[in-house]
């Protein structure tokens, strides 16, 4: 029995050893498929994304989703007409979204902007966003319009165009 011993041990570390290996491949992996991703960061705010509105954080007081609303009916299509339309060519992208100073949990959605587009194109979406939270969203982007927002801050639907490989 003493010679089983031995042996039973080594079969152990081996065992061990290579499931190490293998949990240490499949981190390394998906840490460069992030690697390869460009990220792109976006700031909520109050009512708005501040990147998409060219910097401009307006200093909107929003205690509710309803607030955000009554401020778009007065500004919205004024605010969208001057905002940065973001361009980036097909390929992997990591948005990552904070949560700067909203007192109450946002998301993020991205999505084809036509009826058509919203069917073909890839999207994604998320909530959680507490106060001072950041998220990263990962998707890979084919050519085509899109519009992201928040629906739960309720923000415009800012644009989106993915052209060029």
């Amino acid at each position: 029995m003493s010679t089983v011993n031995p042996i039973i041990s080594v079969l152990k570390n081996t065992l061990a050893v290579s499931a190490l290996a293998a949990v240490a491949a499949s981190f390394s992996s998906s840490v460069s498929a992030a690697d390869d991703a460009q990220i792109i960061e976006l700031t909520q705010v109050n009512c708005q994304f501040v990147e998409s509105e060219n910097g401009t954080n307006h200093g909107f007081k929003s205690a509710q989703k309803s607030d955000c609303e009554a401020i778009h009916d007065q500004s919205g299509a004024e605010r969208l007409a001057a905002s940065k339309v973001m361009e980036l060519k097909p390929g992997k992208y990591i948005f990552r979204v904070k949560n700067e100073n909203v007192e109450y949990p946002l998301g993020f959605y991205l999505r084809g902007e036509s009826l058509l587009d919203k069917a073909r194109l890839p999207k994604v979406s998320g909530g959680g966003l507490e106060l001072g939270v950041s998220k990263d969203y990962e998707i890979e982007l084919k050519e085509g319009e899109y519009v992201y927002s928040c629906p739960l801050n309720s923000t415009l639907d800012y644009k989106l165009v993915v052209s060029g490989s």
